[in-house]
This record gives C-alpha cells, sequence and structure tokens, in this order.
C-alpha cells in the first residue's frame, strides 16, 4: 500500500510540475528575469506550494501517518555558510537552465537530449557536494 500511495503521489507532483509550468525552461527563466521580461506566474505556484505545507506541518504535530513511520520533525532554521553557498549555487543551476531536481526528473519523458544532459550535470553534482562540504569546512 505505501508504495502505491507513493506512485500516486509521484506522478500526482510530477504532474502539477507540468501543469504550473515549472518544466518550462523559459517559464522558469522569465520568472527569474527581474530586470526584463519578468514573468510572476510562477510565484503563485510557490505560494500554492508553501501555504499547504505550512498547514501540513501544523497538523501533523503529535499524530502518526496512517501508513506507518512518524513525519519528518520541522527543519531548524539555521542560516549558515553552507545553505548560503548551496543556495547560491542551486539558484545559479536553476537561473541558467531553468530547472531545478523536481521538475528536471518530470520533464526526462520530453526533454529530450537536454533533459538528459542536465540530469547527468545534477547527479555529478549531488556526488562532488560531500567534497566541496569537506573543503567548506576546513575555510
Amino acid at each position: 500500500m505505501r508504495h502505491l500511495l507513493s506512485i500516486l503521489s509521484g506522478g500526482l507532483f510530477g504532474i502539477g510540475l507540468y501543469l504550473s509550468g515549472m518544466t518550462n525552461t523559459d517559464k522558469v527563466q522569465g520568472f527569474l528575469d527581474f530586470f526584463g521580461s519578468w514573468d510572476p506566474t510562477l510565484a503563485f505556484v510557490m505560494g500554492g506550494a508553501i501555504l499547504p505545507m505550512a498547514g501540513a506541518w501544523a497538523l501533523t504535530r503529535g499524530r502518526k501517518p496512517l501508513i506507518g513511520g512518524d513525519f519528518p520533525e520541522r527543519p531548524e532554521a539555521k542560516f549558515d555558510r553552507k545553505l548560503i553557498v548551496g543556495a547560491i549555487l542551486f539558484g545559479m543551476g536553476w537561473g541558467l537552465v531553468g530547472l531545478c531536481p523536481g521538475p528536471a526528473l518530470a520533464s526526462l519523458g520530453f526533454g529530450g537530449v537536454g533533459g538528459l544532459v542536465f540530469l547527468a550535470a545534477m547527479l555529478l553534482g549531488m556526488l562532488a557536494a560531500p567534497k566541496a562540504r569537506l573543503m567548506l569546512d576546513r575555510a
């Protein structure tokens, strides 16, 4: 049952990313182009994700999931050098390519060679991250 719910949730997430325009690299780059032809429509998509999540954190306090396990704890709000560097790198990649991990995976079915190249670069970045983290810790 847990696997079925995971597949359904992931499929719904992918469909939502597609319908919202998050898999359209031109739309994403238009959203990030504040000083050019800015397209604010993805702000509503982000708000539509952030607001329900805030409610979900409030509703899950002290409860157990129906399918077992535990709800994750709310992450600690901690602004350190690792978070700032990671956010800058993420933002640079998102702005240059117009994709972030979720939409990149959702677009694999129709993204062509560019989507595969991005996926390979993303996986290489994930493999390099632990070494980069060590370098930041030493600095």
